[in-house]
């Protein structure tokens, strides 16, 4: 599963919007709706940002729960 999806997925799972996640990283709405749909992808320090904002370790955004080992 993409980061994209896991993206999503979280914000859903928190009930957060793309935009309330664009407000805590100072990125646009559109900049956050691109990842959500896989247009474009964050470099890593904003990986990090997105996963400090969401309070969830960066690797939850990259594989889902259900393939950790």
């Amino acid at each position: 599963m993409g980061y994209f999806n896991r993206l999503k997925v979280v914000l859903a799972e928190q009930q957060k919007t793309g935009k309330w996640l664009a407000r805590q990283i100072g990125k646009s709405n559109c900049t956050v709706s691109k990842w959500c749909s896989n247009s474009v992808q964050p470099d890593l320090k904003t990986l990090n940002e997105i996963a400090n904002a969401l309070e969830i370790d960066v690797k939850d955004l990259i594989v889902s729960s259900l393939n950790h080992k």
